[in-house]
């Protein structure tokens, strides 16, 4: 009979020790893709708030992530305060992207 100490869960013991199950691996990484896409639309909602130098190389690279990530709610909101309205289609996206991606790793992890 195999000794097996009573610290290592019970998931565990079959990875060979490794921590945390494929399910677990795979919540990680819905959580943390949706966390980037978050970031990069909050990133770009502050360089514009800030006035970044569009004409900027990094600025560039962040607008167009943002952009592709933020394709399908485009122009939701029409207002004329530009910052707000940048503010509104690019944050929307980010929140939908925190809450579907949190709720699919939490499912996924419970599997």
């Amino acid at each position: 009979m195999d000794y097996v100490p009573e610290s290592i869960p019970a998931d565990d013991q079959h990875a060979g020790g490794r921590s945390g199950s494929a399910a677990k691996r795979t919540a990680l990484i819905i959580h943390t893709v949706a966390d980037i896409a978050a970031a990069f639309l909050g990133l770009w909602i502050l360089l514009y708030l800030l006035g970044a130098n569009e004409a900027n190389v990094f600025v560039q690279f962040v607008e167009g992530v943002a952009d592709s990530l933020s394709w399908w709610a485009r122009d939701i909101f029409t207002m004329d305060t530009e910052g707000l309205r940048v503010a509104l289609n690019y944050g929307l996206p980010a929140v939908i992207y925190l809450l579907v991606g949190h709720l699919i790793a939490g499912r996924v992890r419970d599997l």
